[in-house]
This record gives C-alpha cells, sequence and structure tokens, in this order.
C-alpha cells in the first residue's frame, strides 16, 4: 500500500474556482448547488489569490440584508432558528473511541457531532477541528487511542435557541469561528443549525423572485459603492487564508487545521494553485492507513516519522 507523506499524496485536483471578478451571487449560488463550502480564487493566469468561502458569502448576506431596509426586511418574513435547523442528527457519546469517532463522521460525511451523555444532555461537539489535535496527541505523545470525552469542545457560548432569528444566527456566525450551532431547549439537544443552512434559509425567503435576485436588488440599490464593486468576489473573498505546497507534509497540515478555523487548504505552486486538501481528505488518508494496519499504533508510530514537520503549533 502506498505510503502518504505529503500533500501532493492526497489533494485533489478537480476544483470548482472562482476569479476576483466573478459576480459574488453567482458564486454565492455555485458553493449551494455543488454543496460546497468554500473555493479557491485564482486569476486569469491560474495563480492563487484567495478563498472564497461560506464565511464571506454570509457577509455578502448581511450586507444585502442592511441595504434592504427595515421594511424589506419584514417582508421577507425571515424565520427563525427552530424553523430552519436540522433535527435528524448523529450523535456520539462521551466514551466513544476517537478513531471510531472520526471514522463515524467520516462515513456520514459530516464535520461534526453532538456529544450526549445517557440521559440525553449535551455536553458539547466533537467536529473535525478536534480530529486534528487527536492525529497531533497521537504522533507527537505515542497515545495509541482514547476517548471522545477528551476531545469534547465543551464551549457554551455556541448554543442558541429555536427562537433566535436568522440575522442574530448569522451574526453569531461572522462574529465567531463556529460552523454549526447547537439548538437546547433546556438542556436537552433539539437540533442543530449550520452556516449552511442560513444561507439556504436567506434564499428561500426571497419571496416570488428566484434565488438571489432579491440579495442583489438591494444591494445594487445601495449608494456607498459603486455597484460593480459591491457585487464581485474580490470585495469578500479571505487573501489571509493559508496555503501549501505540494511537499508539505501531512502532520503540519494538520497542524494549520488544528491552528486555524480553516476547513481546506490551497496547494500553491509557483504561485500557481495545483490543488486543495480539505480536512476530510486528511482524515480519509489517516483512516485509510488505520484501517489497513494490523495494529492501530502502527499508522500513528509513522505518523511521528514525519519528524520534518517539526513541534506542534500552538
Amino acid at each position: 500500500m502506498k505510503r502518504v507523506r505529503i500533500a501532493k499524496d492526497i489533494m485533489v485536483t478537480k476544483l470548482v474556482t472562482v476569479t476576483p471578478e466573478t459576480d459574488v451571487f453567482e458564486a454565492v449560488s455555485n458553493l449551494l448547488k455543488y454543496n460546497l463550502t468554500g473555493a479557491p480564487v485564482i486569476d486569469e493566469k491560474g495563480h492563487y489569490v484567495a478563498v472564497f468561502s461560506e464565511r464571506p458569502c454570509l457577509s455578502v448576506m448581511m450586507a444585502a440584508w442592511h441595504a434592504a431596509g427595515a421594511d424589506a426586511l419584514r417582508a421577507a418574513n425571515l424565520p427563525k432558528a427552530g424553523d430552519v435547523m436540522a433535527k435528524n442528527l448523529v450523535t456520539l457519546t462521551p466514551d466513544v473511541d476517537v478513531f471510531d469517532a472520526i471514522a463515524l463522521l467520516l462515513q456520514r460525511r459530516i464535520s461534526g457531532a453532538p456529544v450526549l451523555d445517557r440521559s440525553r444532555r449535551f455536553l458539547g461537539v466533537f467536529s473535525e477541528h478536534a480530529s486534528m489535535t487527536v492525529l497531533l496527541d497521537a504522533a507527537y505523545q505515542q497515545m495509541p487511542t482514547s476517548r471522545v470525552r477528551s476531545f469534547i469542545d465543551a464551549d457554551r457560548k455556541r448554543i442558541i435557541t429555536e427562537d433566535v432569528g436568522l440575522l442574530d444566527v448569522a451574526q453569531k456566525f461572522l462574529d465567531t469561528q463556529y460552523r454549526r450551532l447547537p439548538v437546547l431547549r433546556g438542556e436537552t439537544l433539539v437540533g442543530q443549525i449550520s452556516r449552511r443552512d442560513v444561507l439556504r434559509a436567506a434564499q428561500a425567503t426571497s419571496g416570488p423572485r428566484s434565488r438571489l435576485e432579491a440579495w442583489r436588488e438591494w444591494m445594487t440599490g445601495a449608494a456607498s459603492a459603486p455597484a460593480s464593486e459591491r457585487t464581485q468576489v474580490g470585495a469578500y473573498m479571505d487573501t489571509s487564508a493559508p496555503t501549501v505546497s505540494e511537499d508539505t507534509d501531512l502532520l503540519r497540515i494538520a497542524q494549520i487545521f488544528r491552528k486555524t478555523s480553516a476547513r481546506r487548504v490551497p496547494v500553491v505552486q509557483d504561485g500557481h494553485l495545483t490543488g486543495q486538501i480539505s480536512r476530510r481528505d486528511l482524515l480519509y488518508a489517516i483512516n485509510d492507513l488505520i484501517a489497513h494496519s494490523p495494529k492501530r499504533e502502527n499508522p500513528l508510530l509513522y505518523l511521528s516519522s514525519l519528524d520534518h514537520a517539526g513541534p506542534p503549533i500552538h
């Protein structure tokens, strides 16, 4: 079996991309259409420029809503968290083995799962981000296994209730790095709402107009800047997003994912975009090593042999 070591071994090369001049409403629509959380931004020569992701999409949405004014927002009849939250959730218990939990996230193609105790009381979230800590702890500390309870994100600030309005949910996503918010009734989990849920709900509340037509009308009606500047990806893209080269090793990539809120890193070689690696791509690669190993600790020892990654990033 091929032993993956560097970004080039696992990067995805078939990508949906946009340019700084791409219409921002078209970019938002395409992310939702293809079920993507982000797309690299490249110029006409294929040089990497930035990333356009769900977070900038939310900025576009909020800018449109602020431009709309109170009357238009009332007419839009925006829903509350309880109206759009997902209710059929995959959950974990704190005693589940972390590598079994990672395998479950990959199997169900989800980026995180709420953790509940035996009484179904919400304890926190186990996510792809936490999985990066699992991998790094395993590699550097020779941890053969552990339980989900050691890697729960128990931050109570992410919790919302069913009556929180969509605008407030969107603002919470912009003010924090959260990608999903658990919805509680008392201490009981009743649902979860993601950034994508908010964007899809916003599209659905545009009245008789199709898709993002209302957003465009509100934005182009504002007088604060030329319409071309307000409706291009370049006004919202993230130029500070981390990148890696094709020879970056897997542990260094895991460190980037743990240190930052990035869900994917563009692979850039000599200024050109050559691929992209997501948290999920990295987890698939490590999970495959574990699945094909007669002893679970063997791939973890293999990870620790990538010593050119340097010490963990804190």
